[in-house]
């Protein structure tokens, strides 16, 4: 039955077609000394972070299947947004200088202050600079998409065809697009001969997670979908995952339940980009343990909120747990001086 359901899934998403950016599958790897350490379940990662080129992330998943449209169709510039230190940014920066594409970034400030002196010039700012991305300045207003859709106006007005690359890639074919990463899942678990019991991964613009429980809903139907909220805005990002899922599913003809949805608060420290304790030191387990580096705004919170789970008994030491690694480690050095690492 699993394999009729994985065909089935591979089918639906091999009618969008797809550019050959992201190298897949990721890896599905064992966590054997993490595990170990917190003496709970069987831990496994599952390394987004190694979709390729630009420094990887699960971005670059999504934007294989939304870009395609946008080669196929004649445009010649891509745009998009985020904060500073935004690894959204990043791949969409990099996906364009690989295609040969301009590419123009609204750069959001306001949202939170510069944690550090090498926040604005290090990591993923350094990069966007690097792969030719044109930056624009502009202030947070708390709509993720009103100044990239300006700005690409303004663009179109110039006599440019810009493509609109949603804030995280996040609307329904980049969470249908993510399904992909549990149907690799559920090829990897069989081939381990596991069964995943729960997939725990960071959770902000919404569309990772979308594709997660929509993918999961058909290839690994007995599995939790976990979302951490990496936020502080719990609510308004199961909102949007329950959008993003409920648009993926009509484009993969399947259904889903929006009861099944889970973003789980209280781990996101005191705002969106500010690092606390369990920040930290979910960074270091990570690395001290399993060579893994996470970064301080999106994966190892997602890392903390999996260990205070696990710590809180939610699953048994026979379970089998996978936490995705969303990918980031570039922003790390832009936050060096604060992590006391």
């Amino acid at each position: 039955m699993t394999k009729e359901r994985i065909s089935r899934l591979r089918r639906r998403l091999d009618g969008f077609g797809r550019l050959g950016l992201a190298e897949l599958p990721t890896p599905l790897q064992p966590l054997n000394r993490l595990s170990a350490h917190l003496g709970g379940p069987r831990l496994w990662v599952k390394r987004e972070d190694c979709t390729g080129f630009g420094f990887g992330g699960n971005k670059l998943r999504k934007l294989d299947f939304v870009l395609k449209r946008a080669l196929d169709e004649g445009y010649d510039t891509l745009v998009s947004g985020g904060v500073v230190q935004s690894n959204s940014q990043r791949q969409v920066a990099a996906a364009a200088a690989k295609l040969g594409l301009d590419c123009h970034l609204a750069v959001y400030h306001g949202r939170l202050e510069a944690p550090t002196p090498e926040y604005e010039q290090s990591g993923n700012a350094l990069l966007n600079r690097l792969y030719g991305a044109r930056l624009h300045d502009v202030p947070w207003t708390g709509d993720r998409n009103r100044a990239i859709g300006d700005l690409a106006a303004g663009l179109a007005a110039n006599g440019r065809k810009p493509f609109v690359v949603p804030y995280g890639v996040s609307d329904g074919l980049g969470a249908a697009g993510y399904a992909s990463a549990a149907l690799e899942i559920a090829e990897q678990s069989a081939a381990f001969g596991i069964s995943p019991r729960a997939v725990v991964h960071c959770s902000g613009s919404g569309a990772t997670q979308a594709g997660l429980a929509v993918g999961a809903a058909i290839c690994l139907p007995e599995t939790e979908i976990v979302g951490i909220d990496i936020d502080a805005e719990p609510e308004r990002v199961r909102a949007d995952v329950v959008l993003y899922a409920a648009e993926a599913a009509a484009l993969l003809e399947t259904e889903f339940d929006p009861g099944s949805i889970e973003v789980v608060a209280g781990h996101a420290g005191p705002a969106y980009g500010v690092p606390h304790r369990a920040t930290i030191d979910a960074i270091s387990l990570a690395g001290r343990l399993e060579a893994l580096t996470l970064d301080p705004v999106y994966s190892a919170k997602g890392l903390a909120g999996l260990i205070a789970l696990v710590r809180a008994g939610r699953w048994s030491a026979e379970d089998d747990v996978v936490f995705v690694h969303t990918g980031g480690s570039p922003a790390l050095f832009s936050y060096q001086s604060v992590l006391g690492i």
